[in-house]
């Protein structure tokens, strides 16, 4: 059975964002996958990284028991998905946290004369966005483009991952029609049944 990790960050527990998460998972869970979620809202997660983490963090006695069980189900899963809304085209600050406490290193990647080697090869990672601007504006002005290098190729790239895609929902807010959100909802099932119907284990 494959075993997939989804980390979501969103304040609103009923938003959209919440909403794709959910249908993701559902979609997860019908594909027979094992799947984990940390949804760091409601998990209280602390995004802070502290000096004492930054200085010693290599040093698994010093890690907080947060990062620790976090970083257990980083390693436990084939699949790890993020699924956050584009604010300032970056992540939530409690994503980035996350990122920021959990993909440390000594344990996501280390350096070795000045060349980044990643420690987490052998498993696969998606992304799953949302915007209220429409896909088509953020292309054509380069943001895009600047998002896809910083959020998808580095970040998972540096820490070894094989990255299987970005979906992106745009162009969501108070005013989209119910037709428009299940037709969103039903790219996130069929983002899932193209890339996770058979995952080799990690």
């Amino acid at each position: 059975m494959k075993k997939h990790l989804i980390v979501v960050a969103h304040p609103v527990e009923d938003s959209f964002t919440m909403s794709l998460a959910r249908t993701y998972v559902g979609e997860l869970i019908r594909t027979g996958c094992d799947v984990r979620v940390h949804d760091l809202y409601r998990m209280g997660f602390d995004p802070v990284l502290s000096a004492r983490e930054l200085i010693d963090g290599k040093d698994v006695h010093i890690r907080m028991a947060d990062v620790l069980i976090a970083q257990e189900d980083v390693l436990a899963a084939d699949v790890v998905t993020v699924v956050y809304p584009l604010w300032w085209m970056s992540m939530p600050a409690m994503m980035k946290g996350y990122i920021d406490r959990v993909f440390s290193r000594g344990f996501a990647y280390e350096v070795e004369q000045g060349n980044v080697r990643g420690l987490l090869s052998g498993r696969r990672a998606a992304v799953v966005t949302v915007s209220g601007a429409p896909l088509a504006a953020l292309v054509e002005d380069g943001r895009w483009q600047a998002l896809e290098l910083l959020q998808d190729t580095h970040i998972f790239g540096a820490a070894g991952f094989e990255f299987v895609g970005h979906l992106h929902i745009d162009e969501v807010g108070p005013a989209m029609s119910p037709s428009a959100a299940a037709a969103d909802l039903s790219r996130v099932r069929e983002f899932v049944r193209e890339h996770f119907a058979s995952v080799p284990a990690a």
